[in-house]
């Protein structure tokens, strides 16, 4: 893996783990590093372009040994994309989906607990509102728009909240999938918090940020997301 700004990947599909084994029929390194962010999260995709339901334990259960194989796979492509790089895959559709994965999931993992969880949001919000406002994420399958999306769900911006709730409401309908519908409601329950605390309560903490009587009441009631 080298961290840089060379060689852009074009389009592909994956299908299996390539870890530890070398690139196949004119795979480049490119191409079998994006290939494993994609089987790692996703894995097979079904005919409405949604992943197996056992994913949603990688993706939501804050596991230990989940942060874990994270920091080992992939912590060192995330920490170039954390520092700027990787800016060639952008140019792709399933590159980009892997970028927004170190820059918006997988920081989540590897530094759970800590600010630099956080710290490649404002880059990831700005692909994500980027191929939102020209209409790439149209031609994405369903959980990839999906992970598209996160970065403004993530967003204590309201306006990044709204375009957020509308976008997986669109996805919720067009699907008609009771995954999609769950993701939608988690979007409307994360705008609820910043329209009513203009910030996430639950990262006060953790970002040197003092927290009003209300928001500590509700994090007593609810503990954040």
């Amino acid at each position: 893996m080298a961290c840089g700004n060379v060689s852009t990947p074009p389009q592909f599909h994956y299908a299996g783990d390539r870890t530890g084994t070398p690139a196949r029929g004119g795979e480049t390194d490119i191409e079998q590093d994006i290939g494993n962010i994609h089987d790692f999260w996703f894995g097979e995709l079904d005919s409405q372009g949604l992943s197996p339901p056992d994913r949603q334990r990688l993706w939501f259960g804050g596991l230990t040994e989940t942060d874990a194989l994270c920091r080992q796979r992939f912590g060192s492509l995330c920490e170039c994309a954390l520092g700027g790089g990787l800016q060639h895959w952008e140019d792709s559709d399933a590159g980009l989906v892997a970028l927004l994965l170190l820059l918006d999931q997988f920081p989540r993992n590897i530094h759970r607990g800590s600010p630099r969880a956080f710290a490649g949001d404002a880059r990831a919000r700005a692909l994500s509102r980027e191929w939102v406002e020209h209409g790439h994420y149209q031609r994405l399958p369903a959980i990839h728009q999906v992970f598209l999306y996160m970065p403004l769900e993530h967003s204590e911006d309201l306006d990044d909240q709204d375009t957020c709730v509308a976008l997986f409401a669109q996805l919720a309908a067009t699907t008609g999938s009771d995954q999609v519908a769950s993701f939608s409601r988690y979007a409307a329950a994360h705008r609820e918090v910043i329209a009513r605390f203009g910030r996430f309560p639950h990262r006060n903490a953790l970002l040197g940020r003092e927290s009003s009587a209300g928001e500590l009441a509700w994090l007593d009631a609810h503990g954040g997301f």
